[in-house]
């Protein structure tokens, strides 16, 4: 069973969770850096919120009150009840200090609660370690807790965890593993393996938590985890889950030894997504697409990409008639979208419909056998798109690529009537082999 179950993971069509459209790398990469340049390496609780909402992962607002007074205003402009939780540069379990007062409905409760902090961290840590306190809005656990995290494992690199969160969470152990990066796919099998999806689903009449949004919540965390490779530890706990929203409650980040040289940091296990090899181009008729490696998620633009291919230009790509059943089998496209970034390279070009912004794939570039001496390149640009220099522009970017990964020569199998792709090849430098009584030509160019 455990075969089929997998199988089916790797069959099943993700759903896109969204480009870095809001330059969140860049906003999380300020923060860790502004903790780097201090010397620490353990981030406050509203630093380590900062880095979460600048994923897009919701979190309370928090105000830093250093004295009594000033948490008072706090709570005020905030609005009451409220949550006082310790605010330390070098204790990350506030709990285990009495670092967390709860449901203060007035200034005497805030003073006091202000005050017990304080003492407690004197008491079990010393006074050295009180900086203050975060207040934010007390946020009813209407829903249940869940824990989201990311440590190093010595052989695989980052590895997220999640599970059922709160207090008791090393007593339950109730938790699954997986390695980044996710898609929405791999997040809904971590949560299946766990006892607590039960619950999500909704029992006992409770309405169910939104599946969906955690699944894009999870993805927007591992993309987190493999975007900032600085961190060592991370850990969202507890994240509240309910029907109506998912709330980061508390956030704890801790990062590598600043003495650690960036090239030895621990890499993912599974190669993220090659954003590196995005960018923007313009065809001749002086439209821009985007060009960029293709996704999982890409399969149902595929379908619609292959609809629109005439049958000459599908014998030209598979050297053979194949119809359109054939080239849109899921089994197939899942294959084909779904790959290992390590082994091959396939590029989309994605144009805008300017008039109903919907997104249309117009031509694919392939580069099979990454890693190896030679790789092979195949490309099919849709016809109505064909003589714009697509063709060209994606031979270009794929050779680049060659270069880049390793790969000593690129070859290709062009079918001899194909004159226009035999062109193309000639122009970036590939050798064109003829034989006469031979349906196919041989492209090959050395790199190294």
């Amino acid at each position: 069973w455990r075969y089929s179950y997998n199988l089916k993971a790797l069959y099943e069509t993700p759903t896109y969770a969204g480009d870095d459209e809001g330059g969140s790398a860049q906003k999380a990469r300020e923060v860790l850096d502004r903790v780097r340049a201090s010397g620490r390496t353990i981030l406050t609780e509203h630093e380590s919120k900062q880095v979460l909402a600048a994923y897009g992962i919701p979190v309370l607002p928090s105000i830093i009150a250093a004295t009594e007074d000033e948490a008072v205003r706090a709570a005020t402009e905030i609005g009451y009840p409220v949550v006082l939780k310790l605010h330390s540069l070098t204790i990350t379990h506030k709990t285990d200090v009495g670092g967390v007062q709860l449901n203060l409905k007035d200034e005497e409760a805030v003073r006091q609660a202000f005050r017990a902090i304080q003492a407690g961290v004197a008491e079990k840590a010393g006074p050295e370690h009180f900086q203050g306190v975060n207040v934010q809005p007390f946020a009813k656990l209407d829903g249940y807790e869940v824990i989201l995290g990311s440590s190093i494992d010595p052989q695989f690199g980052p590895v997220i965890l999640f599970g059922m969160g709160g207090q008791l969470v090393e007593v339950f152990k109730d938790r699954a593993l997986g390695l980044p990066p996710l898609n929405t796919t791999l997040a809904r099998r971590m949560m299946e393996r766990t006892k607590i999806f039960t619950a999500l689903k909704g029992v006992r009449g409770r309405r169910p938590v939104d599946i969906a949004a955690l699944e894009q919540l999870m993805v927007r965390f591992s993309r987190l985890v493999v975007e900032q490779p600085w961190i060592r530890e991370i850990d969202i706990n507890p994240l509240l889950a309910s029907p109506d929203r998912l709330l980061a409650l508390d956030a704890r980040v801790v990062l590598h030894d600043p003495s650690l040289r960036e090239e030895d940091l621990p890499r993912p296990a599974i190669r993220p997504y090659p954003l590196e090899y995005a960018g923007e181009w313009t065809m001749r008729n002086g439209e821009t697409v985007l060009i960029r490696p293709i996704r999982p998620e890409d399969e149902p633009a595929m379908v619609r990409f292959h609809e629109t291919l005439s049958e000459r230009t599908v014998y030209h790509r598979y050297l053979q008639v194949l119809n359109l059943s054939q080239r849109v089998a899921h089994e197939r496209l899942i294959r084909i979208c779904f790959i290992d970034y390590a082994r091959q390279m396939a590029l989309v070009a994605e144009r805008t419909d300017p008039h109903t912004g919907q997104k249309q794939i117009i031509a694919v570039g392939r580069l099979q056998g990454l890693g190896q001496p030679e790789a092979e390149f195949s490309i099919v640009v849709t016809d109505d798109y064909q003589n714009m220099g697509l063709g060209s522009e994606l031979l270009r970017r794929l050779v680049d690529i060659g270069r880049r990964e390793g790969v000593r020569a690129i070859i290709a199998d062009i079918l001899a009537e194909n004159v226009a792709m035999q062109k193309v090849a000639e122009k970036f430098g590939f050798r064109i082999q003829r034989s006469v009584d031979e349906p196919v030509v041989s492209a090959r160019l050395a790199l190294q």
